[in-house]
């Protein structure tokens, strides 16, 4: 509940341990990104290989390891052996979060791609949540590749824009996200800076002073100069015509 009494729909997110074991730079590998160990694993599980990479960075061992891009400027205080906690997101802010999509097992074209089916009456008869053709004729005499047909549905990697964090709980390590994220219960997930987000704030930074343009057919604002060939307000003198 906000302090107003409103109700709003959150997604419980807990951050496991992630651990910096490697920051890439532009000198040494050709480009600049952040590789980081989630979670724990026993030693023993841990190729040789691992285990002197994450020793050299003086980190424990995880169950998966993902790397993420850096753009210019950005995670300059990045070091390996750093733990990164819910402390570097801020309420309010909004995320893109990453998940694989929940399995649904064999299903048809109906679920699967959203098709409207056949009629219910009419005449119609075994066809109600039939396909349909899937092909021509002898030329081409073959169905075409990406054919929307029934099969497997989910287990998708997908990733859901422009969600706001109603809340960071630092102590316990959790991120309260508002609306819903790919995946089960219990599925692991990755929450980064929006994008879109991030694209509006630097066209901002741009042009400060452009205004969003205004839907069409609504009035234009006070003081701002009317659309060529628009009628003139209400009341106002007619403007003189050049013939």
């Amino acid at each position: 509940f906000t302090d107003a009494g409103v109700t709003v729909p959150v997604t419980v997110v807990e951050a496991l341990p992630n651990r910096i074991s490697q920051v890439k730079s532009d000198k040494t590998d050709g480009y600049r990104a952040v590789q980081i160990t989630i979670g724990g694993r026993r030693p023993s599980r841990v190729s040789k290989a691992l285990a002197g990479h994450f020793a050299k960075a003086n980190v424990a061992a995880g169950y998966a390891s993902q790397e993420f891009r850096l753009s210019k400027g950005e995670g300059e205080a990045l070091a390996a052996g750093v733990e990164l906690k819910v402390d570097m997101f801020t309420a309010g802010q909004i995320v893109d979060v990453t998940g694989t999509t929940v399995g649904k097992g064999f299903a048809g074209t109906i679920k699967r791609h959203n098709f409207a089916g056949g009629m219910k009456t009419h005449g119609n008869s075994l066809s109600h949540r039939a396909p349909g053709s899937i092909g021509q004729r002898q030329t081409p005499g073959r169905v075409f590749k990406g054919k929307r047909m029934s099969g497997h549905m989910g287990v998708k990697n997908r990733t859901i824009e422009n969600l706001r964090i109603v809340e960071v709980d630092v102590p316990r390590n959790l991120l309260l996200i508002s609306g819903a994220v790919p995946g089960s219960e219990g599925g692991r997930v990755i929450v980064r800076p929006s994008v879109k987000a991030a694209g509006r704030a630097r066209r901002q930074k741009l042009m400060p002073n452009k205004a969003p343009a205004a839907a069409k057919g609504a009035p234009a604002a006070k003081g701002a100069p009317a659309a060529k060939g628009a009628p003139a307000a209400k009341g106002a003198p007619p403007k003189a015509a050049k013939k």
